[in-house]
C-alpha cells in the first residue's frame, strides 16, 4: 500500500497552502496498491518535532475500504459523507489544521494511513488520538505515510 500527495511529495516542503500561514486546507492524498481485505481507512497527521510530544494534526477515520483517497479541503465538520467521521486534533478543533510550527527550525508532518479489518471504528467524532489508536488495536492490516516538511 502507498501513500501519496498531489500537494508535495514524499520528504518535500508542503506548500503554504496546506499551513497556518496559507489556506490551512487538507492536501489531497492518494491511497495507492490497496488490498480487497481492507474494510476502511484511518488517516493520522502529526508532527514529531514539538518539545512535548508529539503534536496531532488530523484525525479523520471509518473511511471506507474502496476509496482511492481523500480530495483536497475536506470541510472541518465531525460527519462527512459516507460514514466518515473526524475527530480532535491537538489544537483542540475537529477536522485538519496544517503545520503551524514556531519560527526556526524544519519540523517533519508524518501522514499515516492505516488500513483496517473492521468497517467502522465504532466510535463517535470528536475522539482524541488515544481514543482511536486504542479502538483500532488490533485491526491494522498495513500501513503507509508520507512525511511533508514545514519551517515557518
Amino acid at each position: 500500500m502507498e501513500l501519496l500527495s498531489s500537494a508535495f511529495g514524499n520528504g518535500e516542503f508542503i506548500p503554504e497552502k496546506y499551513t497556518c500561514g496559507g489556506d490551512d486546507v487538507s492536501p489531497c492524498l492518494l491511497f495507492l496498491n490497496t488490498s480487497k481485505e481492507v474494510k476502511s481507512f484511518v488517516v493520522i497527521v502529526e508532527d514529531p518535532d514539538v518539545l512535548e510530544s508529539t503534536f496531532c494534526h488530523w484525525l479523520i477515520y471509518d473511511i471506507p475500504g474502496d476509496f482511492e483517497g481523500l480530495p483536497e479541503d475536506v470541510p472541518p465538520a465531525t460527519y462527512i459523507e459516507y460514514g466518515i467521521k473526524q475527530g480532535l486534533n491537538d489544537f483542540g478543533n475537529i477536522g485538519y489544521n496544517g503545520p503551524c510550527p514556531p519560527e526556526g527550525s524544519v519540523h517533519r508532518y508524518f501522514f499515516i494511513l492505516l488500513a483496517l479489518d473492521i468497517e467502522s471504528t465504532g466510535l463517535e467524532p470528536g475522539i482524541t488520538k488515544k481514543e482511536l489508536i486504542e479502538a483500532i488495536d488490533g485491526h491494522v492490516i498495513t500501513t503507509a505515510e508520507i512525511v511533508g516538511l514545514y519551517k515557518a
